[in-house]
């Protein structure tokens, strides 16, 4: 097996974990569930041990499975590596990278990820654009930005998308809001709270919780505060004003610190959602500077998030 059949039988194996189930993770690659339960097994034969609890509603780790799973993370993550580094020594690459990304991801993970990259490759230069607005790849900035990075949904179906990151999405409130009104610990409670929420274009899985195996809708009764911005939710959610249904990569930062506590993850954090991070570009096939640092994103923020990884294991310990 090479290193890229290497990579993406371990990236297929990391998927199932994440999702649960093996019709989620065919839908992220070109392959039907039953060819993933294939690999899935021949993957198992090949370890010489069984990685997956498989029911008629879900598919869940064994111990095996678990212990394996943080390996599979760490050679994942050098392979790419590995194969980025051999790409600079090759080409020396040289140039701008143009890029569009949302303000609050930008500065939170993006820009840290982005230094590093640059230390890596100096030949490289990057301009990046922290903005919530989004860029008119069709319109006037055609040809002025080379990726662009944008959270949820895939609207534009013109453009070239990569996914770089899964989104999972957490119900979390601050300690004193919790000490006076209560701890809910079900979805359905949310109509006892008081909340925070988006005013206007909501998340499309904002407020959305999986019970029975399908997705149903729960909202606090009274919106406290509203806005079409996160990180102003999250400003409420410190104060103490009500729960906000956060992505874990604005959140994890409070949830770590305990300024925030999560509701519902008592089994540990949700599923991701049918939508993620993607870098999104025109060209079907980037230029080599971009797809340089398209193969180190990946690197840093898959198969599963840094944010969610740390997470986790908070919840694992506590």
């Amino acid at each position: 097996m090479n290193p890229n059949q290497l990579t993406d039988q371990l990236v297929l194996f990391l998927d199932v974990l994440e999702t649960g189930s093996f019709s989620a993770a065919s839908r992220r690659h070109p392959l039907t569930p039953s060819a993933v339960a294939r690999r899935i097994d021949n993957l198992e034969n090949a370890v010489a041990s069984q990685l997956f609890i498989r029911s008629t509603h879900a598919v869940r780790a064994t111990p095996a499975g678990l212990a394996f799973a943080e390996r599979a993370r760490r050679i994942v993550a050098e392979l790419r590596l590995a194969r980025a580094e051999a790409v600079s020594l090759s080409s020396a690459p040289e140039g701008l990278i143009r890029i569009d990304a949302p303000a609050a991801f930008g500065r939170r993970h993006l820009a840290p990820v982005i230094a590093d990259f640059l230390m890596l490759y100096p030949g490289l230069d990057v301009q990046l654009h922290l903005i919530d607005s989004f860029v008119d790849m069709q319109g006037q900035n055609l040809g002025k930005v080379d990726l662009v990075l944008r959270a949820g949904q895939l609207a534009d179906t013109r453009l070239v998308a990569t996914s770089l990151a899964s989104i999972v999405r957490v119900a979390c409130a601050s300690p004193d809001y919790l000490w006076r009104r209560g701890v809910p610990t079900d979805p359905s409670q949310l109509s006892e709270h008081d909340g925070l929420d988006w005013d206007g274009l909501a998340p499309l899985f904002a407020w959305r919780f999986e019970q029975d195996g399908q997705m149903q809708l729960h909202r606090p009764a009274r919106v406290r505060m509203s806005a079409n911005n996160a990180e102003a939710l999250v400003s409420g959610a410190l104060a103490g004003l009500g729960i906000a249904h956060l992505p874990t990569w604005l959140a994890s930062e409070y949830l770590l610190r305990g300024e925030l506590l999560p509701l519902f993850c008592d089994s540990g954090l949700p599923k991701p959602e049918n939508a993620g991070i993607y870098a999104l570009r025109l060209e079907q096939q980037p230029n080599s500077r971009s797809r340089l640092l398209l193969e180190y994103l990946k690197t840093r923020f898959s198969p599963v998030p840094p944010w969610d990884l740390l997470l986790q294991t908070h919840l694992q310990r506590h």
